[in-house]
């Protein structure tokens, strides 16, 4: 889904050892569906050059205040009212000094004074420089003008020393765009639990029962639900994948139990749950102290664990929506139709590992939303634009 669609997005690129960084954030821009212009200082055309970066953009580099081969000017106020934002990245201390006390000596400045969109800026320098009290006082101006600063990250610095200063990673660096150009307010104001991934349930220290669930089709509606201004609250079981959007509150657990608890504490202050976590149906009914040796046969004690989405049935009001996801592999439409009457939901979503491409540990998905209306079938899709097909619905419910 290109979530920057019809986006015109400013990229000013400075001097810095991480302007090669600029082509893969380039790519990214535009795959999201941007049209990219490019403006880069004469010190950055040391470390790339406007040919590459024409290439990706397909539209011409601007450098000069004017065109040396015909004398043409290029308009910087023009750029100003183009623009959906400006994000200059990398952005160096000498350019983030300037922009904070406009020194209008290039084309890239010229174009910030004159910048009418929102203002994005990825400092990249080496750490002794990013924490000298001058280059941290510019960047309190600059955010003081309203400019959103996208921190520094930790790591190795092109000096060969450890810290912080590099700019961000462009896959990062997209995700702030997105969240500010693509946030809209159809949930503003609501409130969504939703749980992800898996559960474990604990063995002995070392060894768990647990099942594939990666986590992706679960934080990929908490993001698609915070882009449209809702507040969540994501239920994460062990899942390595990151949250970013500040609408998403995240509370991780492990268990079942964890779960549980979490969500049911959650749910009353909540209009709408999803609930996409593969939550383990059994737990044991002990946990070894010790690791258990292998000393041949032995048998499990299992009991069934807490029914989250039974349990926020039965706790649902008249004004909350409750949506549950069902994974099966036979008999999927009936055994979907009894856990929608059976545990009280408004939608559940069903998906199966009998579809090549969907299920557990795949980024794509194919669905049917079932409700007591019927059935939509929806083709094979990343599991991003599964989650919009989800929350449109989950909007529709709300309104």
């Amino acid at each position: 889904m290109q979530l920057l669609k019809g986006k015109h997005i400013v990229l000013g690129i400075t001097g810095s050892i991480a302007a090669y960084k600029a082509c893969t954030l380039i790519r990214l821009l535009i795959k999201a569906g941007a049209e990219v212009q490019v403006v880069i200082t004469p010190a950055g055309k040391e470390f790339i050059t406007p040919l590459t970066l024409s290439t990706l953009t397909g539209k011409p580099v601007v450098s000069e205040f004017f065109d040396r081969r015909d004398g043409s000017w290029h308009s910087h106020v023009d750029l100003g009212q183009w623009a959906d934002l400006m994000l200059v990245a990398p952005a160096s201390a000498s350019t983030i000094a300037k922009m904070a006390h406009g020194v209008a000596d290039n084309m890239l400045i010229t174009t910030y004074l004159s910048m009418k969109a929102p203002v994005m800026l990825a400092p990249a320098m080496d750490l002794d420089m990013y924490a000298h009290p001058a280059t941290q006082a510019n960047l309190d101006i600059l955010r003081g003008y309203g400019n959103i600063v996208i921190e520094a990250a930790s790591g190795e610095l092109a000096s060969h020393l450890v810290g912080k200063g590099r700019m961000e990673e462009p896959e990062m660096i997209l995700r702030h765009v997105i969240h500010k150009l693509a946030t809209t307010n159809e949930l503003a104001g609501r409130r969504i639990l939703i749980t992800a991934g898996p559960t474990y349930e604990r063995l002995d220290p070392v060894r768990y029962i647990g099942n594939f669930s990666t986590g992706k089709m679960g934080l990929a509606l908490a993001e698609a639900c915070a882009l449209r201004g809702a507040e969540v609250q994501l239920v994460a079981g062990p899942v390595q994948l990151a949250t970013f959007h500040p609408n998403i509150h995240r509370t991780n657990v492990e268990s079942a139990q964890q779960m549980y608890e979490a969500a049911t504490q959650l749910f009353p202050t909540c209009e709408a749950a999803i609930l996409c976590a593969a939550v383990a149906d059994f737990t044991p009914t002990s946990c070894a102290d010790e690791k258990i040796k292998r000393k041949g046969p032995i048998s499990l004690a299992l009991e069934p664990t807490h029914d989250i989405a039974a349990a926020l049935g039965q706790m649902k009001t008249a004004s909350q929506r409750l949506v549950g996801f069902a994974l099966e592999t036979q008999n999927e439409m009936g055994n979907a139709r009894e856990k929608l009457t059976r545990k009280n939901l408004d939608l559940i979503v069903l998906n199966t590992l009998r579809d090549e491409g969907a299920g557990f540990g795949h980024d794509t998905n194919k669905v049917t939303i079932i409700d007591a209306q019927g059935k939509t079938e929806y083709p094979l899709k990343d599991k991003k634009e599964v989650a919009e097909d989800i929350v449109n619905r989950i909007c529709t419910l709300l309104s």
